[in-house]
């Protein structure tokens, strides 16, 4: 008998397609800023694309992106468009990224101290 695993099956599949599609949604460097910037709260459009340094007509469409990721949620106020976190540990995954470039660092200051 072998110690293989069985291939991933099709239910599988579907579910690394739709996990593919979440940090796909968050994995731009203006939204990763929004995910960010969102941590602390509620924020209209008008206040993102200033905090991000972008257009709010650019900001509206990776808005749009992370709304139906389902990373964010939206809510009108008057006039005002105002988006919050949807699933605020989405956060987690840029404290991941973090320990990778934190890795990744010592690994080349590591390389780059043995070539002396």
């Amino acid at each position: 008998h072998s110690s293989r695993r069985c291939a991933v099956d099709a239910d599988q599949k579907r579910m690394y397609k739709l996990m593919a599609d979440v940090i796909s949604a968050a994995g731009h460097e203006i939204r990763l800023a929004i995910l960010d910037y969102l941590k602390d709260g509620e924020q209209c459009v008008c206040d993102i694309a200033e905090h991000v340094e972008a257009n709010r007509s650019n900001v509206s469409r990776h808005l749009a992106v992370m709304l139906n990721a389902g990373l964010v949620a939206q809510r009108k106020d008057g006039l005002k468009m105002m988006y919050s976190l949807r699933t605020p540990c989405i956060l987690n995954i840029t404290k991941c990224v973090t320990g990778v470039l934190r890795d990744r660092a010592q690994q080349t200051t590591e390389i780059l101290g043995s070539l002396r």
